[in-house]
């Protein structure tokens, strides 16, 4: 529990020190954690809560989250797919997730993206060098990560009362199903499959 509150109290320090610029900061690294996957995105998302408040740090977050998938997503779409396509193509690993995000229904695919312990990158890059639909890949993004920032967002605001509250975890698990019944629904009214 020491650990959780030393976190907690260096986010606050953070924030005192850097006030609005660190939660642009706090923007640019969720943008640029989307392709190298070192960065803490839960720290950025609970940054942005903290300075600008639990709705607008959401929908800071969410938008930033967003166009990071996309823009890493697009990275590899657009000149890099071929050649790493060619380099990884005897990474099985690689080449089954790749398959597999290829392959998988449009409900899967936003529960996958809205598991907040999915690794975002390996996800972006492995639909980026894929075949997937770009609309189909936008429009999970855009409905799984409503969780995703959720949960850090909530999470890391809370930390420890969160880690002792498991209505907490019920709380973003009932969400989870939340976010696969609208992409059901949007599914059907789309025809995104």
């Amino acid at each position: 529990m020491e650990i959780f509150e030393t976190i907690n109290q260096f986010i606050d320090n953070l924030i005192n020190v850097l006030g609005s610029a660190g939660a642009i900061l706090g923007c640019l690294f969720i943008l640029v954690e989307s392709i190298l996957p070192v960065l803490p995105l839960s720290v950025f998302i609970t940054l942005n809560f903290m300075t600008f408040g639990n709705l607008l740090g959401f929908i800071i977050s969410w938008v930033c989250t967003i166009m990071g998938c996309m823009l890493s997503f697009y990275i590899f779409k657009n000149g890099l797919s071929i050649r790493l396509y060619n380099k990884f193509k005897n990474n099985k690993k690689l080449v089954k997730v790749m398959s597999s995000i290829e392959k998988m229904s449009f409900r899967k695919l936003v529960v996958l993206i809205a598991i907040p312990f999915t690794p975002a990158f390996l996800v972006n890059i492995a639909a980026g060098i894929s075949r997937i639909d770009t609309k189909k890949f936008f429009w999970a993004i855009v409905i799984g990560k409503i969780s995703l920032v959720y949960f850090w967002g909530y999470i890391g605001v809370s930390l420890i009362d969160s880690i002792s509250n498991p209505i907490i975890l019920v709380k973003v698990f009932s969400i989870v199903i939340l976010m696969y019944a609208i992409s059901f629904v949007f599914s059907k009214k789309t025809n995104v499959r």
